[in-house]
């Protein structure tokens, strides 16, 4: 986050308030005071040990308007920007487990405006539950005593069932079949109620026909197939895979030949207030993952110099391929 300079604000130490908010919500948020575990089968958990959080504080030669008046990443020095901590100089605090699991810096800058860096851990926290512990520290900040909408802390809602369930159609499959992905095994099992229930005579052939291959297909296409995945995730759905988590563990996500894209447009993180000004801006730092997770990317809502609210999504693509896509956006933009 980029916050600028509120004149009505002079004498106010960012560094000295932030500080003070994080420690005070860190009361209610205690289990981000302690460490994250690795148990049996690969299940992560939290000892609350009261250890703390990391914080940093900074001091940088350059002011908010050398960002430009609408700014966005890629911020071009960022990395002189955010201090990486030495892991000589705080063992294990670049690590998953066993180091802090929250990370921030303040750091004023020569308008006197601030920046506000957060790192976090993607095991304890998404987007919104984050973003729902910065919104406490901002009320804490405005001298609240507790947070307005307090932390639920039933992990047990997540548990899987006893004994966990699986699909009621695989358990009705030969052993070496039940790996089949659920596509399969669901249109195998419709195709052939589907086919008892029209009564063919038996000596007639049937077919199965279905698309396979994305790109030749319209956008609609990609548009159905995008919002069917979703309205399958309902809570039966999201019970049985933690199910399957706990029967076959952790399973393997390749990331070669897929586009991996997160929504952040709804966390409003630009949107915070800690009684220190209006930000800027607010979200991730920089716009492209590291190596080996080049398809990744997010969806940001940002202001440009106008004030108009927009979206921005960055992509990475080697030259030749840029083009490619240029062109494919261009046909299905037309003249807008």
């Amino acid at each position: 986050m980029f916050c600028r300079y509120d004149q009505s604000l002079e004498g106010k130490d960012p560094v000295k308030v932030i500080r003070e908010a994080i420690a005070r919500t860190l009361v209610f948020y205690y289990p981000y005071a302690g460490r994250l575990r690795e148990g049996p089968d690969a299940k992560f958990m939290v000892e609350c040990t009261g250890e703390g959080v990391m914080f940093i504080e900074a001091d940088a030669d350059v002011t908010l308007e050398e960002f430009g008046d609408a700014p966005h990443p890629p911020f071009p020095c960022v990395d002189e920007l955010i201090f990486e901590v030495p892991v000589f100089e705080v063992p294990g605090s670049g690590g998953l487990v066993n180091c802090p699991l929250l990370l921030f810096q303040v750091t004023r800058l020569r308008c006197g405006g601030f920046a506000l860096a957060l790192r976090y851990n993607h095991i304890m926290s998404d987007g919104m539950s984050i973003l729902q512990f910065m919104i406490a520290v901002g009320e804490m900040a405005q001298g609240a005593s507790a947070p307005s909408i307090p932390p639920v802390w039933q992990r047990e809602l997540l548990n899987a069932r006893n004994p966990p369930q699986i699909s009621a159609i695989r358990k009705k499959l030969p052993h070496h079949l039940h790996k089949s992905s659920t596509f399969d095994v669901l249109t195998a099992c419709l195709w052939r109620c589907r086919t008892i229930a029209i009564q063919l005579d038996s000596e007639d052939e049937v077919r199965l026909i279905f698309a396979i291959n994305l790109c030749q297909n319209p956008l609609e296409f990609a548009l159905e197939l995008i919002k069917s995945a979703k309205n399958n995730v309902t809570e039966e759905y999201v019970r049985s895979l933690i199910d399957l988590l706990v029967i076959k563990g952790p399973p393997f996500l390749t990331m070669v030949h897929s586009y991996f894209v997160s929504d952040i447009t709804r966390t409003r993180f630009e949107a915070l207030d800690f009684g220190l000004g209006k930000a800027a801006f607010g979200g991730p730092g920089k716009i492209f993952p590291e190596p080996g997770l080049d398809p990744a990317n997010n969806y940001m809502p940002m202001k440009n110099s106008q004030g108009e609210k927009e979206i921005m999504v960055p992509m990475c693509l080697p030259t030749l391929a840029m083009e490619r896509f240029v062109k494919e956006l261009d046909g299905i933009l037309g003249d807008h």
